[in-house]
């Protein structure tokens, strides 16, 4: 009995055998398994789409460097221009000061020279030299005098320091010159000191209270004298 049943165990079991479809699906299966083998092993995976941000990040605009360029050069040049012109004036004007202090000497003695009786005299005439000598000296250095008398104020030049009536000048004109003027190289070096004239005197009509007051003052000086 029991060398039957182990002659039974080493018999080969019979196969059933597989249909078209089945051995289709197998085949398909085998190669599907060997194109897996063949590429390493492994599943290939579908490369990943990269995510785009919603708003793009906006790029600074560029400077204008051509036109800044430009720029720096202009201003460059204009403070070259400025500096060149500043330098010139301090060379021109330089001896300003002491040309105006000189100013007062030559009006003392056109003054001196005015007031003298004897102008034949020794003395006048050596006042007469050094007043030609300061003003030769003066116009040396572009230092000219200019008249007023006659013309009208003209404020960049003269200084009005009063308003008198006159017979001969007429009205808002300068009737006297009180401190000559003087203009070195086109400018003003010293504006002059002058008189306007008032219109001509109201002769004791109404409105003319400077006549009035005028007849008045000589009067009490006529009072005093007696």
């Amino acid at each position: 009995m029991e060398e039957t049943e182990e002659k039974k165990a080493e018999e080969p079991k019979a196969e059933t055998p597989e249909t078209p479809g089945e051995a289709s699906e197998a085949g398909e299966a085998t190669s599907a398994t060997g194109a897996t083998s063949e590429a390493g092993g492994e599943t290939p995976v579908p490369p990943e789409t990269p995510v785009q941000s919603e708003e793009p990040t906006a790029k600074p605009a560029e400077p204008d460097w051509k036109d800044q360029y430009a720029r720096l050069m202009a201003d460059f040049d204009n403070f070259k221009k400025r500096t060149a012109r500043d330098r010139e004036d301090t060379y021109r004007y330089a001896e300003a000061d002491i040309l105006k202090d000189i100013l007062p000497t030559v009006d003392n003695l056109a003054l001196a020279l005015s007031k003298a009786e004897d102008r034949e005299s020794a003395f006048v005439k050596g006042v007469q030299l050094v007043y030609d000598t300061l003003v030769k000296a003066l116009k040396d250095h572009d230092a000219e005098p200019f008249d007023s008398v006659g013309k009208d104020l003209d404020t960049e030049k003269m200084e009005a320091i009063a308003q008198l009536p006159s017979d001969t000048i007429e009205e808002g004109k300068v009737s006297n010159e009180v401190k000559r003027g003087w203009t070195l190289k086109g400018k003003v070096l010293r504006a002059a000191q002058v008189v306007v004239s008032a219109g001509k005197p109201g002769n004791g009509e109404p409105g003319t209270g400077n006549g009035e007051r005028g007849t008045g003052n000589r009067e009490r000086g006529t009072g005093n004298e007696k």
